[in-house]
């Protein structure tokens, strides 16, 4: 098999499935799909290592199967990072124009942005990703790029993320024992949002629901900048749980259940449909009405809704979001959803799928690996330029030279 160097690997350790999806850069900046690998997750909840050994094997499984579609070795890869532990919050830098003539150059910049990422942090937390959001030189505000333009004040606001490292050193073992170097870490909600948002969205303001199967994670997007982040702890899986609990079932037939006949709103469902549950215990399976299902799924999923509104509201841009929500990730797959999101966000609600590429679209066509094909978009969108992440290469386990020499130039060899 052909080694991987021209190819782009992506990477999503979810909660319920792990997703390898291989792509290559056309000449005209497009990624076409080559290979898609999936494996059930064992030993990941809420985006952290719960059992590496397990994680690992599902990881393995997923790669080989990937590695044989596209007909090339996987040595390295971007591996998306979330969970509970991740955290974003807005800030700003302020430095003086330093070249002679006042005109801003690439080192300003990268002086602004180093000026607002310095934030004391616990010890066992890192940052990584520092997202500009605008630039203001003196008195003028809004500004995209500010190289070139002539002024003796420069200020950045931008998002912050930050996020355990004992969680990213965790992750990095996993994929190194797995055979693969991590050439990057992105957040997952900047790779969903490089799959399914339009750029009008993203320019308008739109909220972006990433519905996993541990958790689910939201970005607010405005001026065609991330402005907010955040994790709301519930899940698909919450779900299927519940269907357990309430028709006493296996998990593993909740999930099936779930598949194959949930509806979020029962006002979808008509009152004699039924459906087979399998009862615990080697008990005889009963018929029951599909009404029963969808007053257990609708009010989990009012509750979703409900947090993450919050979460909106929190970030101050509830009524920036002239496009509306956009929802994806496998349990947005679920019916009713979008109607009970548009009455809770009384906003226009669509789901969201991976757009904006080629090759063998028809296998990642679903909004479960909108995080997978984000990743490489992502990647293939910054390869020409250094990350904003912020991870000291000591904790980063195997990682490639260009990474971990941009850790050492910002943490210092050694540390």
């Amino acid at each position: 098999m052909a080694r991987n160097e021209k190819y782009l690997v992506g990477i999503d350790l979810g909660s319920t499935k792990v997703c390898c999806v291989v792509g290559e850069v056309t000449d005209a900046g497009k990624v076409d799909i080559l290979g898609v690998g999936r494996a059930a997750s064992k030993g990941v909840r809420r985006g952290s290592i719960t059992n590496l050994e397990g994680a690992v094997e599902a990881l393995k499984a997923a790669i080989e199967e990937a590695e044989t579609m596209a007909g090339i070795t996987i040595d390295r890869a971007l591996v998306g990072i979330a969970g509970g532990h991740v955290r974003g919050f807005n800030s700003r830098g302020v430095v003086a124009v330093s070249g002679r003539e006042r005109e801003v150059t690439s080192a300003d910049i990268h002086r602004v942005l180093e000026s607002a990422r310095s934030i004391s942090l616990p010890p066992d937390r890192a940052i990584f990703h520092v997202i500009p959001q605008e630039f203001m030189v003196d008195d003028q505000e809004g500004i995209g790029d500010p190289i070139g333009m002539t002024g003796s004040r420069l200020e950045a606001n931008v998002h912050v993320v930050t996020g355990s490292l004992t969680a990213v050193h965790n992750i990095t073992s996993c994929v190194n024992r797995a055979g693969i170097e991590v050439t990057d870490i992105v957040l997952d909600q900047l790779a969903v949002a490089e799959s399914v948002l339009k750029p009008e969205e993203r320019e308008l303001g739109a909220a972006l629901v990433d519905i996993g199967g541990g958790a689910t994670r939201v970005a607010v997007f405005e001026r065609g900048a991330v402005r907010h982040t955040a994790v709301v702890r519930t899940g698909g899986e919450h779900f299927t749980s519940d269907i357990a609990v309430g028709l006493r079932t296996p998990i593993q037939e909740a999930e099936q259940i779930k598949t194959q006949y949930g509806c979020a709103l029962a006002r979808m469902v008509d009152d004699d449909e039924t459906i087979g549950v399998p009862s615990v215990g080697g008990r005889k399976a009963r018929r029951l009405s599909r009404q029963i299902l969808c007053e257990i799924l609708q009010p989990r999923s009012e509750e979703l809704f409900n947090l993450v509104m919050e979460e909106i509201e929190r970030s101050g841009y509830e009524g920036a979001l002239s496009t509306g929500v956009v929802l994806t990730g496998g349990g947005a797959q679920l019916e009713g959803l979008l109607e009970i999101a548009e009455q809770i966000f009384d906003l226009p609600v669509r789901r969201g799928a991976p757009a904006g590429i080629g090759g063998l679209v028809d296998l990642v066509s679903s909004p479960s690996c909108a995080t997978a094909v984000g990743i490489l978009l992502y990647g293939a969108a910054h390869r020409t330029r250094r990350d904003t992440m912020r991870v000291p290469a000591y904790l980063m386990g195997r990682v490639s030279a260009r990474v971990k020499g941009f850790f050492t130039d910002i943490f210092g060899a050694g540390r």
